[in-house]
């Protein structure tokens, strides 16, 4: 607008100076012909200016128009873009929400797995004695009992050996009800059963994955971290293996050995990023205001 009314100034003011020129007394000596070619130019002039000033005029608009309609532009893309960000800033805190939840219940849900792995087991028990039995009823029974080269029958448990191999399911569930209601030393010595009779089984793994946790509830830290390393290096296929190296990464941090446990938990994320262990391992690692990764 400060351009607009600067140029009308100078037009108006050429105007009236071609005005003056043309209503100034002339020499004597003039002629009226030069007076009347004066006129014409004059109003030549006159013509021109009105015409430059309609031309600036409309120029003007359309500048003035398009510069508010970008105005308005502007200010509905900044309106869609902070509405674009707090949609995605709920939706962030929301996710993050979710996975806190989601993680805090994964001990629980694998505890309520072994717990219904253990009334699946007994019920399997059961039908087995049910069907010895049945096969005990149904076979006649064998010749007269054995008797000693004195004739004398043997003496009760003298029979084979008592000193038999636990079974494996029976064996590990006990140490899962038992770990559950904080028997620890009971647990621990069932554990040691699994690893020590069935040391190749699947089982055998999340056995040892249990007695480091049995460590590590006793605040036994350094015998944790030994019991999850037994998991890595010896079962490092099993489904337990993920929460091993959490657990130890955590333990080394109750050490007080921050870089070791931070490397824990990074090596976690890095091994096994969509597990819900790896999320709680970025969730601690933000706690600490660390990055997850070490890049």
């Amino acid at each position: 607008m400060q351009i607009r009314q600067t140029l009308r100034n100078r037009i108006l003011g050429a105007a009236l100076f071609g005005m003056a020129l043309a209503t100034m007394p002339v020499q004597a000596h003039a002629t009226s012909k030069e007076i009347i070619e004066l006129q014409t130019q004059v109003q030549q002039l006159l013509d021109m200016v009105q015409r430059l000033q309609s031309t600036l005029d409309t120029r003007l608009g359309v500048l003035q128009h398009l510069a508010e309609q970008t105005a308005d532009d502007a200010n509905r893309m900044t309106a869609t873009v902070n509405a674009l960000q707090q949609k995605i800033n709920a939706q962030g805190d929301a996710i993050s929400g979710k996975l806190d939840t989601n993680s805090g219940q994964v001990q629980s849900l694998n505890d309520s797995v072994d717990e219904l792995k253990s009334r699946i087991a007994k019920l399997d028990k059961s039908v087995q004695e049910m069907q010895t039995q049945l096969q005990n009823m149904q076979t006649p029974q064998a010749g007269a009992m054995p008797t000693t080269p004195g004739g004398v029958a043997p003496a009760a448990g003298t029979g084979p050996s008592a000193n038999q191999v636990p079974p494996l399911q029976e064996t590990f569930q006990a140490g899962v009800r038992d770990y559950n209601a904080a028997k620890y030393e009971v647990a621990s010595g069932e554990f040691q059963d699994v690893l020590h009779y069935y040391p190749m089984d699947d089982l055998a793994g999340t056995a040892q994955f249990y007695l480091g946790e049995i460590a590590y509830r006793t605040q036994n830290y350094a015998d944790a971290v030994k019991a999850y390393n037994a998991v890595l290096e010896g079962f490092s296929g099993s489904p337990k293996a993920p929460a091993a190296q959490l657990r130890k990464g955590l333990a080394l941090l109750q050490m007080n050995k921050k870089e070791a446990g931070i490397h824990e938990l990074r090596l976690l994320i890095q091994r096994h990023p969509q597990t819900p262990e790896a999320a709680q391992a970025r969730n601690k690692l933000s706690s600490l205001n660390i990055r997850p990764t070490g890049r």
